[in-house]
């Protein structure tokens, strides 16, 4: 049996973040989803729970990071070509995402990042698959 990862992440406006993602090409389970929360499908064993910040905080004694202002956690995609990587960061510019560096170019790896509307960064990656089985 495959794990299965929820990234469990705070935002401030459930709607707006759906919105905001909805428009990268994720779609969301509403069995699991509220006014507290919703479960977005990354892939088949891949999720993302975004919970708004008051519900967030049932979850834990600490306090919320403010991650337009520190980072908490990297989440990385990857893509099947480099053409999707972009696809991809520039629609999330498009949507109101802001760049946080230049695209890297290691020839055998191809990254954008984005930070989304809540300040969580974001990194999508193609890594040529040639070179992987090549060690």
């Amino acid at each position: 049996m495959a794990t299965k990862i929820f990234v469990n992440l705070p935002v401030k406006n459930l709607n707006r973040s759906v919105e905001f993602f909805t428009q990268l090409g994720f779609t969301f389970n509403p069995q699991f989803t509220d006014e507290n929360a919703t479960c977005m499908i990354v892939g088949e064993d891949s999720f993302v729970m975004l919970l708004v910040e008051k519900f967030f905080k049932t979850f834990t004694n600490k306090e919320i990071a403010d991650a337009s202002r520190s980072t908490e956690v990297i989440i990385a995609l990857s893509s099947d070509s480099r053409e999707k990587v972009d696809q991809m960061a520039n629609q999330a510019i498009k949507a109101g995402a802001t760049t946080t560096s230049e695209p890297k170019d290691q020839g055998f790896m191809y990254q954008r990042n984005f930070q989304d509307l809540d300040g969580h960064l974001w990194e999508v990656v193609y890594m040529d698959p040639t070179t992987i089985n090549q060690g």
